[in-house]
């Protein structure tokens, strides 16, 4: 198939999943139509920066929710891999050691969340790589050429909804749900992290990092975390360990 007629195959998959929901297409539909396409069972997108920390966008069911928290947190997983080296990370099976030595505690995370198999794809345009589309399986899996021809297709796909939706927001035009949703998102670890740089005397960078290590060591999601911190719940210092932090209530 060539990459045309695979392109606007995708495309109409995409449309109709916005269709049924009778709203424009979005990041949340490439996501359900590539679950409906490939032999998955779940996918998530992150927007990812290398100056600031990923923000989930949309995830498909509760697992692949729990993989973008989990990378976001961790920061380490096959997505942060995409990220980085701006290529695609393909794991059939969590259990193989290769990925276990790049990164064991992700994967020991993964599998207990209930995903056998992980592959992310960087969105890319250019120099502009605005995230990660990520895909999971419940058993092992291995995608054909053509399978992964079409993951690829939704990941370009992803690329153009996501910066379509950054033109609409810098030109001050009606935002999505999903949109407003990340801005509330960011701007909360933000502000957190701008308080702990306080709290404890540190750069923003290293804020972040405590703030993230907090999260993961409680077993939280990190904006829940960040919520806390910013309504004085819970209060940092400096010799406060990861797993710790001061209750304010």
């Amino acid at each position: 198939m060539g990459p045309d007629s695979r392109s606007t195959r995708i495309r109409m998959l995409v449309a109709e999943q916005a269709a049924r929901r009778a709203a424009r297409v979005g990041v949340v539909d490439v996501c359900t139509a590539a679950v409906a396409a490939l032999p998955i069972s779940g996918a998530g997108l992150s927007a990812m920066s290398r100056t600031g920390p990923s923000h989930p966008l949309c995830s498909t069911d509760d697992i692949s929710e729990q993989l973008e928290e989990l990378q976001l947190t961790l920061g380490e997983g096959p997505c942060v891999d995409a990220f980085l080296h701006g290529s695609a990370v393909l794991t059939p099976d969590l259990l193989t050691h290769d990925l276990q030595d790049r990164g064991m505690v992700f994967a020991e995370a993964a599998l207990e969340a209930g995903a056998r198999a992980v592959f992310a794809l960087p969105l890319q345009m250019g120099a502009i790589s605005p995230g990660v589309l990520d895909l999971y399986a419940r058993v092992p899996v291995r995608l054909s050429a053509e399978e992964l021809a079409d993951a690829l297709a939704f990941a370009d796909l992803a690329t153009l909804v996501l910066l379509d939706d950054a033109r609409i927001d810098e030109a001050g035009g009606s935002r999505r749900a999903p949109a407003e949703d990340l801005g509330a998102y960011r701007a909360e670890i933000d502000q957190a992290s701008g308080i702990l740089t306080v709290q404890l005397g540190v750069g923003i960078e290293e804020a972040f990092v405590r703030l993230r290590a907090h999260a993961y060591a409680q077993g939280r999601r990190l904006a829940d975390v960040a919520a806390d911190v910013v309504a004085r719940r819970i209060r940092f210092s400096p010799d406060t360990e990861p797993d710790q932090a001061d209750d304010e209530t």
